[in-house]
C-alpha cells in the first residue's frame, strides 16, 4: 500500500465505541454481522455520530483485517480533484500533474475504502466508481490502461441518498450497488443511558492526558444537565465538553457550572444591556444578555466616593478596595469560588488570579 495514504488507526479510538443501550447494541450487532459479508454498506449517521469509527470496525470484523484500511473525506475536495484522489493519473495527465500518482482505490487494494459523504461526490466520478464495484476495474487519469483491484467501499453520509436520486444528483444504479445494507448510527439523544459511561470515559482520558493522578468526578447536578441536554453534535460534542470541563477545573469535582456547550456565546453576545441613571458614587454589576430583568444597582459594588480614604496611597486605595470586595462575595457565597468569581463578574481565571494575590489576607476568613 502506499505510504502516502496509509492510515493510522489509534486503538483508543477503536475502543471508544462505547454503549449499553438497546438501540446501540442492535447496531452493533448489525456490523458485525454485515462485516463477515463481502459486500459494499452504507453507513447513515448525524455528525458526530462517529461513523468512521463504525467503518473501522467494519473493516477489522472483516476478513480484510489485515489488508488496508483507506479513509477519503468527498466533501473536502473539489469536483475536479476528486477523480485524481479516488483513482490516481499518469504524469501530465493535466496541469500541475508532474508524476505518476496512485489513487486511494490501488492504496485500498486487498482492504476497505472508506468513503465519507458520498452524496456529495460529483456524478461523473460516481460513474467511475459504479465501473470499479461492478467490475474491479479502472484507468487512471490520463490513462487508458486498466488497473485491476479488490475493494470493499464503505460509505458514509448524513443525507438522503434516495432524495438525492430523485433530484438527478446521485446515481440510482450507484445507490443499489452501495447499498447492499444500510446501518442507521443511532444519534446521542436517542441513546441517553450511554451518556453517563461515554463523560466518564473522556473524563478519564483526558485526566491521563493531563497527568492527574487521580479520577475526575462529575457531579450528579453535572450528569443530570448532560444526559438532559439533546446533542446536535452527538458522542463528538459530548467529548469536547467533558474534556473542555476536565481540562479548566482545578480539582477532581467536575460541576454543572464547568460544562460548557457553547464556547463562542460569551465572545458573540452583546456584553451589556442600557443602564439606568446611576446614583452619585455607584456602579453597577454587568448585566449579560440572556437576564431577563433591567441592570439594577449592585450593592456589592456600591461605593461612596466621600468614604474612599485620601491618606492611603492610590495603590493601596485599590488593594483595600479589592479585599473589601473579595471578603463580601466570598462570604455570601459560603466561600464557593466558581460562584464568587460570578458574583464579581470575573471570570474564573481573573477571581483564581486574584484570590492568589490577596490569600494570606483571606485565610481568616474561611
Amino acid at each position: 500500500m502506499s505510504e502516502e495514504y496509509s492510515e493510522s488507526i489509534d486503538n483508543q479510538d477503536v475502543f471508544e465505541a462505547l454503549g449499553q443501550s438497546d438501540s446501540f447494541l442492535d447496531f452493533q450487532e448489525q456490523l458485525s454481522k454485515v462485516a463477515q459479508v463481502e459486500r459494499p454498506v452504507l453507513i447513515i449517521g448525524e455528525r458526530g455520530t462517529g461513523k468512521e469509527l463504525a467503518a473501522t470496525r467494519v473493516h477489522f470484523l472483516s476478513r480484510r483485517w489485515d489488508g488496508p484500511f483507506v479513509a477519503l473525506n468527498c466533501s473536502a475536495l473539489s469536483p475536479t480533484l476528486i477523480e485524481a484522489e479516488l483513482f490516481g493519473h499518469e504524469a501530465g495527465a493535466f496541469t500541475g500533474a508532474g508524476a505518476l500518482r496512485r489513487g486511494r482505490f490501488e492504496a485500498a487494494d486487498g482492504g476497505t475504502l472508506f468513503l465519507d459523504e458520498i452524496g456529495t461526490i460529483p456524478m461523473d466520478a460516481q460513474a467511475k466508481i459504479l465501473r470499479a464495484v461492478e467490475y474491479g476495474t479502472f484507468e487512471r487519469v490520463g490513462s487508458s490502461k486498466p488497473i485491476n483491484v479488490n475493494v470493499r467501499i464503505v460509505g458514509a453520509t448524513n443525507a438522503n441518498l434516495e432524495s438525492l436520486v430523485g433530484e438527478g444528483k446521485f446515481m440510482p444504479d450507484l445507490l443499489d450497488r452501495l447499498s447492499f445494507d444500510v446501518l442507521m448510527l443511532p444519534p446521542l439523544r436517542g441513546r441517553v443511558d450511554d451518556i453517563p459511561l461515554l463523560a466518564n470515559h473522556f473524563a478519564a482520558r483526558m485526566a491521563h492526558e493531563l497527568e492527574w493522578a487521580g479520577l475526575p468526578e462529575i457531579t450528579d447536578d453535572a450528569m443530570d444537565t448532560l444526559c438532559k441536554f439533546k446533542w446536535p453534535g452527538n458522542v463528538r460534542e459530548l467529548k469536547n465538553v467533558i474534556e473542555r470541563a476536565v481540562y479548566r477545573s482545578d480539582d477532581e469535582l467536575i460541576t454543572k457550572e464547568e460544562l460548557i456547550f457553547n464556547p463562542f456565546e460569551k465572545y458573540y453576545q452583546s456584553q451589556t444591556q442600557p443602564m439606568q441613571p446611576m446614583e452619585p458614587g455607584q456602579a453597577y454589576e454587568v448585566v449579560r444578555q440572556s437576564d431577563t430583568s433591567q441592570a439594577t444597582p449592585a450593592p456589592l459594588r456600591t461605593q461612596p466616593a466621600e468614604a474612599v480614604s485620601l491618606e492611603l496611597s492610590f495603590n493601596d486605595s485599590v488593594r483595600e478596595l479589592e479585599l473589601r470586595l473579595l471578603k463580601k462575595a466570598l462570604r455570601e457565597t459560603q466561600f464557593n469560588q466558581k460562584k464568587t468569581a460570578e458574583r464579581l463578574d470575573l471570570t474564573y481565571h481573573q477571581f483564581r488570579g486574584l484570590y492568589r494575590k490577596y490569600q494570606d489576607d483571606l485565610k481568616n476568613e474561611e
